[in-house]
């Protein structure tokens, strides 16, 4: 574990630098480039700060939804420890191409299931969107 300040903080301190210090000093394309970091460091901020609870979410949504259609997430088992994020965010990998895989069959053309899929696909662009443009929810 690293000390303070972690590294949300220092991109969030980068981020502010670049919008409160230097963006308004320079023009033109270096002035672009300067808001195109700025913005860079903000997305990876909130990615940092967000990955491991909308992977979490994500999983959860997934493992209901296929579990819902008779499937089984054969990786979640009660007396399973925790799963690290890397392994949540793999299980979300693995869970979503089923997903797709059953999306491409034709499972979700129509029925109960298809409002199911689309509510899980709304919610993975919102915390998309939380991410990448949060002004924009």
């Amino acid at each position: 574990m690293q000390d303070k300040p972690t590294a949300i903080e220092l991109l969030e301190a980068l981020e502010a630098f670049l919008r409160e210090e230097v963006a308004p000093h320079v023009e033109g394309g270096l002035r672009f480039k300067v808001l195109v970091a700025t913005n860079v460091a903000g997305i990876i901020a909130r990615e940092l700060a967000l990955a491991g609870s909308q992977d979490r979410a994500q999983r959860e949504r997934l493992t209901a939804l296929l579990d819902r259609a008779g499937a089984r997430d054969r990786g979640s088992r009660p007396d399973k420890p925790a799963a690290s994020n890397e392994d949540t965010a793999a299980a979300v990998r693995r869970l979503f191409f089923e997903l797709c895989e059953r999306i491409d069959g034709g499972e979700a053309d129509e029925g109960p299931w298809r409002e199911q899929v689309l509510a899980h696909l709304r919610a993975c662009v919102a915390e998309k969107l939380a991410v990448d443009n949060p002004k924009a929810r």
